[in-house]
């Protein structure tokens, strides 16, 4: 499931990294990929918990799954939706993103804790202690889902809110496998993020005031300057450096 499934979303990350025409885009139309490759390390985890990977192969992709649920991904969607110059109100887009970053602070006590991950029905259970939850959970959510929720572009807000749905559902259902199923959601809903890439690449770039040169910082977090460009001729094209 996990490789069939990850081989086709990173293949979504590549038609949108295609797709994407302009700078400010990339890091968006990059989450398909990340989602996707997020996947595929879950194969690795599943296959050391059948017994056909060895453990030191498994232990190594289940950190490297659990640190990209935990760590990146709610410091990366936030920044990447706000780049693209139609996510949140700026101001909001920083209270996200430092939202993400407390939740991944947590989320490293919880990490250094240790986790089990085991196998039910057909899901894995990782089972990270993270201390005062629901606390980091609300964070998680509010860094991965707000921003696009808030965006200005319908298939962005499609994607924001259907993850905040079903992490409520899957949270009431099946919290100890949350992080193993959220992902694979998140990672199903990458066609919004393609489709979303799709309309921003054929509108205007005009309509996309917010961005300014400096990607991959977030064009839309950062105060824009006046121009220090200087005219090589003077207003009555007389050169200004005789």
């Amino acid at each position: 499931m996990d490789l069939a499934a990850g081989t086709v979303i990173t293949l979504v990350g590549i038609d949108a990294l295609r797709r994407a025409d302009r700078k400010e885009l990339v890091p968006f139309a990059a989450l398909p990929l990340l989602f996707g490759t997020h996947q595929l390390v879950e194969t690795f985890v599943w296959w050391r918990l059948q017994g056909h990977v060895s453990q030191s192969c498994g232990d190594t992709a289940s950190w490297v799954y659990v640190a990209i649920a935990l760590l990146v991904v709610p410091i990366v969607v936030p920044i990447a939706v706000q780049a693209t110059g139609v996510g949140a109100p700026p101001a909001l887009g920083r209270l996200f993103i430092a939202a993400g970053v407390c939740a991944a602070m947590f989320d490293i006590v919880g990490m250094a804790r240790g986790w089990d991950p085991q196998i039910q029905g057909h899901r894995i259970a990782y089972n990270v202690d993270v201390p005062l939850n629901p606390l980091p959970l609300g964070l998680y959510v509010i860094a991965a889902c707000a921003p696009a929720l808030l965006s200005r572009v319908r298939a962005m807000q499609l994607f924001g809110g259907t993850n905040l749905v079903v992490v409520a559902l899957l949270v009431w259902l099946a919290q100890s496998a949350l992080v193993s199923l959220w992902c694979v959601w998140a990672a199903f809903s990458s066609v919004l993020i393609n489709i979303s890439i799709r309309r921003l690449a054929a509108s205007a770039p005009e309509h996309h005031r917010n961005s300014v040169e400096g990607w991959p910082w977030p064009p839309a977090l950062w105060p824009r300057f006046p121009s220090t460009e200087v005219s090589s001729t003077s207003k009555n094209g007389a050169d200004p450096c005789p």
